[in-house]
């Protein structure tokens, strides 16, 4: 009788049945065994959740009255900043600084060749020393003239004569002795000197270039005298000058500067309509001249909901901090921040209430759950 493939697979799987089963017991009754002697997964391996009691590393969310402020855009501007010129003609023969070298007052920061300088004052000294043969001469012959203008044996005219040639001769000695006192200077210029201390923040000469008397040599600023300049709306001046502080945000560095000083200039610009306010900062602030930032004029007070700084997590895009239950692990919430404040905090917007408390290590919370 013809079988087709069908049956046969039907009537071999029939056959191995009862030894599939009996293998698959065998297996169930050996995992119990093997299951026992492994070591069992301890609940003391796992991350324990962030603890939410109160101590160092978390705050609360309240209320605060804080400074209003008017925020702005500044320039930082040297208070002294100079460029110095040449006084005497020659070529530049040595440099020693360079932008960025850190210069004390009364240091060579470069030589101009005083050839040209020493000749004239060679040359003026020679004439000096002419003039005084002069008026030794002139000095003799008007004291002969007066002895004998005493005796009748010269004329008035003749007596009028030597002493007019004798003070002649005295005023040309006196104006080639200051000329070559002038001179005397001249060659002392040749030294290009610091006339404060500072930093160097630009060259204009090499060296082999000549120089005449104007030419630009080198910029220099003094960083312990910075300021940043702002130009305050009309609407806003008279809140700035009553509130008479301050906070300078310089943008990249993460820093908020206290202004030592403020200086409302006593005009204002008609086409802007505008008030230039100078924000003085105090020494080692570590800004430069020409940078960007940010002034933040106080104005008053105001009441705000604000979360510290340390709080505050930031990802590309989003802003959150980690809210801390009373039990439980720590979430993760979104929330939008408004001005942050000159103590460091930020007022909340939304997706925070009072009273909540939030973890001031944010990372580390983040990497415990």
């Amino acid at each position: 009788m013809n079988t087709s493939p069908a049956a046969l697979l039907l009537a071999l799987f029939s056959a191995l049945l009862p030894t599939l089963v009996m293998a698959a017991a065998t297996t169930a009754a050996s995992t119990p065994a093997a299951t026992s002697s492994s070591t069992p997964l301890s609940t003391s391996t796992s991350i324990p959740a962030p603890s939410t009691k109160a101590g160092a590393a978390s705050a609360v969310i309240a209320w605060r009255q804080v400074e209003a402020t008017w925020a702005g855009e500044a320039v930082i501007e040297a208070e002294r900043q100079s460029t110095v010129a040449a006084q005497t003609a020659g070529r530049i023969m040595a440099i020693h600084f360079r932008p960025g070298d850190v210069v004390k007052q009364g240091q060579v920061i470069m030589r101009i060749d005083p050839a040209v300088a020493q000749q004239q004052v060679a040359g003026v000294q020679a004439q000096v020393a002419e003039a005084q043969v002069a008026l030794d001469n002139a000095t003799r012959e008007y004291e002969r003239f007066r002895e004998l203008f005493t005796k009748n044996y010269v004329s008035q005219s003749q007596m009028d004569q030597a002493e007019a040639g004798y003070k002649a001769a005295q005023a040309r000695l006196t104006t080639l002795r200051a000329s070559s006192g002038q001179a005397s200077t001249t060659r002392a210029f040749a030294d290009v000197t610091a006339p404060y201390a500072g930093v160097m923040s630009a060259l204009h000469v090499e060296v082999g270039e000549t120089a005449v008397p104007g030419t630009p040599l080198a910029t220099g600023f003094d960083p312990a005298w910075l300021r940043a300049s702002a130009q305050v709306p009309q609407a806003w001046i008279e809140a700035v000058r009553r509130g008479n502080r301050a906070w300078v945000e310089v943008p990249g560095a993460n820093k908020w500067l206290s202004a030592a000083r403020l200086v409302v200039m006593p005009a204002a610009d008609p086409r802007t309509h505008t008030t230039e306010v100078r924000v003085y900062l105090p020494e080692g602030t570590g800004v430069l001249p020409g940078q960007f930032v940010r002034v933040h004029f106080v104005t008053g007070t105001a009441r705000r909901l604000v979360v510290p700084a340390a709080a505050v997590l930031r990802r590309s895009e989003v802003t959150a901090v980690y809210v801390l239950p009373e039990k439980g692990r720590a979430q993760l919430r979104q929330v939008r921040l408004g001005e942050r404040q000159g103590d460091g905090s930020y007022e909340v917007l939304a997706g925070l209430r009072e009273g909540e408390r939030v973890s001031l290590m944010p990372v580390q919370t983040g990497l415990a759950r």
